[in-house]
């Protein structure tokens, strides 16, 4: 590779950030200003609201289901067969697995447009991967809902799925579709139930445990997020003055 091959990316980029945000194509726009993407403020807006509307039932299910994976040793203790309704069907019966698996699809929702308007500019992504401690208040949370979010998001999506699963097995019978002869199919359903709980020794268990309080986490700085934008009329990210 020649000196003006390495040099050649670098110099367009520097030739990229010369021109106005007006004269830049929406990928480059993403690129450097996301904030000015309109779809990017549109995801931004659904992701919103679905956080105001789902961070108590959110809430609700991290607290619990931190709490029932340790459901065999504690029963030893006392009863917790009410925390498993709860966390299982919103002790409704039918009707509270039903919204619990529409509360599941919901969080899909939530991480992958999330995903899509995490990214906050080439200049700044290092900053949105980790938590300014020394910061005033509502930057710190924000760094830590940005970062949070960012590490999480896969294991939030597969408990989201395996949530759906929980709540509708029958649409999982697709799979069939694709493996008839039943070659990994039940291994994988399988699996999506021991992932959601981690029940594999008591290390994932433990693990699973803390990690649960994820979406806790993020439920009460996405609200303080919310409340700050729609209550106090203040920007989101407080490192900007945009969403």
């Amino acid at each position: 590779m020649t000196e003006v091959d390495i040099r050649e990316p670098t110099e367009r980029l520097g030739q990229l950030r010369q021109y106005p945000a007006n004269q830049l194509s929406v990928w480059q726009r993403w690129l450097q200003h996301p904030e000015r993407v309109r779809l990017r403020n549109t995801v931004f807006q659904v992701h919103l609201m679905l956080g105001a509307v789902l961070s108590a039932y959110v809430f609700l299910m991290s607290i619990s289901g931190s709490v029932i994976v340790h459901r065999d040793q504690l029963a030893q203790l006392f009863s917790v067969g009410w925390l498993v309704h709860l966390h299982s069907n919103l002790s409704s019966g039918p009707t509270g697995r039903l919204l619990n698996g529409i509360g599941a699809i919901a969080v899909m929702m939530i991480c992958l447009t999330g995903a899509a308007i995490w990214w906050p500019g080439i200049k700044h992504w290092r900053r949105s991967m980790s938590v300014n401690w020394r910061a005033p208040f509502a930057r710190t949370v924000w760094d830590l809902h940005s970062a949070l979010g960012f590490w999480s998001m896969l294991l939030l999506l597969v408990w989201g799925i395996t949530g759906t699963y929980f709540a509708f097995p029958r649409a999982f019978d697709a799979f069939f579709v694709l493996d008839p002869a039943d070659r990994f199919t039940d291994r994988v359903l399988l699996w999506l139930t021991e992932v959601h709980f981690g029940r594999f020794n008591w290390f994932t268990r433990a693990l699973w445990s803390f990690l649960g309080l994820i979406p806790a986490v993020l439920a009460f700085t996405g609200v303080f997020i919310c409340c700050r934008r729609l209550i106090f009329k203040k920007p989101s990210n407080p490192n900007t003055q945009s969403p």
